[in-house]
């Protein structure tokens, strides 16, 4: 059982590293694909996709048509790495060492295609050696850099590089030497999904490590607990207990990958108002808020003239939008009795939870329907902002009549 538990794990960890590797190359390529590092980022990646393409394979057909797509993956892996990393931190590698890299990887794309009966394990063997010392050399380019020669954002990449060589290092020698470490599956994956999760992470508003390395411990902590429980339910001994913790740890990065992904691609493909505002070109208060009306936010939104509120208070008014100029139902100002039989009556009139004035004299206001459950406190600025370029360009409108 554990055996069979063994081949379906591992093609289990080879799916998951290609959703994890797929959805950062998409990533990247939306951003700019032709960017220098990011050409050279994808170029890694492809190289990664391939070899795990090739476990799948493996797997899958249950032969060894496709091991030579693994191997050459696997010779061009450390090359790639390097690359990537000149690229981030814009200086070459020790001549040496790329001439090592390079003579190596040329080396092993042509054992690739030999027969495993005729080389193995002595190539498998070179391997290993090949890959530990490129990683290790990019590694050691990654704690020896000059790092006032680089940006803070630099840096934050670079970083995230050197915390994913410190996972992947060991995860690779793990895959080579599982039989000598009882290890039932191989585990390079985890250290894959890792870095795809760093380096996605690089797009949202956050700085520093911490918090990425306080959500992996997190992380692991919980696959660990939870995998521990799964192999003490079934009996499963220690090599079902480490499966288990693997593949829940698994589960667990590549449902953090998505969620980042499709964060960050919500937030590439929505366009902000702030960047409506500053794109347009209106000079006239009305058509700037007709020009808004398309976006989430205003949609549906509508302009209140000075007509429709004939019945209420000049007065009053004026005193509430001067405390208040975006007017929010959750948070009304406190501006007395009267004023707040008037914001409430406001609100009801025309279903709305918040209330911009635009001008006073005329007024103009606009209303529109934002339910609590999707306010931010980034939108409750994006509306302030609105509400005071409309106000600039009504109040320009009226000095230049």
């Amino acid at each position: 059982m554990i055996s069979s538990a063994n081949v379906l794990t591992d093609l289990y960890l080879s799916i998951a590293a290609l959703i994890g590797v797929f959805c950062l190359i998409q990533s990247l390529q939306t951003k700019d694909p032709y960017d220098p590092v990011n050409r050279r980022f994808l170029f890694g990646l492809k190289v990664t996709f391939m070899l795990f393409c090739g476990r799948a394979l493996v797997v899958i057909t249950g032969g060894e048509d496709f091991r030579f797509v693994i191997l050459l993956a696997a010779g061009l892996l450390p090359l790639a790495v390097a690359l990537l990393t000149e690229g981030l931190l814009r200086r070459h590698a020790p001549p040496f060492v790329k001439a090592v890299l390079g003579i190596g990887a040329a080396i092993l794309a042509v054992l690739a295609f030999v027969s495993p009966a005729l080389i193995d394990p002595t190539r498998l063997w070179a391997i290993l050696a090949f890959q530990l010392f490129g990683l290790g050399a990019s590694g050691w380019m990654v704690v020896t850099r000059d790092k006032t020669s680089l940006s803070t954002s630099e840096n934050l990449m670079v970083g995230r590089l050197g915390l994913s060589l410190i996972l992947l290092i060991p995860m690779v020698a793990a895959d080579f030497m599982m039989v000598y470490i009882r290890l039932p599956v191989q585990i390079s994956a985890l250290g894959v999904l890792v870095l795809c999760w760093l380096a996605i992470g690089l797009g949202r508003p956050q700085t520093g490590h911490g918090g990425p390395l306080v959500s992996l411990a997190v992380l692991i902590v919980a696959a660990v607990c939870a995998g521990s429980l799964v192999g003490i339910m079934t009996e499963a001994g220690r090599g079902g207990s480490v499966i288990a913790v693997i593949v829940v740890l698994a589960a667990m990065l590549v449902v953090a990958i998505l969620n980042d992904a499709r964060s960050l691609r919500i937030e590439e493909q929505s366009e902000s108002l702030l960047r409506h505002m500053a794109d347009g070109t209106q000079t006239n208060a009305r058509a700037f808020l007709r020009e808004l009306q398309s976006h989430p936010l205003v949609e549906g939104a509508i302009m209140v003239e000075a007509a429709q509120l004939s019945d209420l208070d000049v007065g009053t008014l004026d005193q509430i939008f001067l405390a208040a100029p975006v007017l929010a139902k959750s948070e009304p100002p406190a501006v007395g009795e009267k004023a707040q039989d008037h914001i409430g009556h406001l609100f009801e009139r025309f279903a709305a939870t918040h209330i911009l004035q635009v001008s006073a004299a005329p007024r103009l206001l606009v209303a529109l329907a934002m339910p609590a459950i999707s306010a931010s406190p980034h939108s409750a600025l994006e509306l302030q902002a609105v509400q005071r370029m409309a106000a600039l360009i009504a109040r320009t409108e009226v000095q230049n009549d």
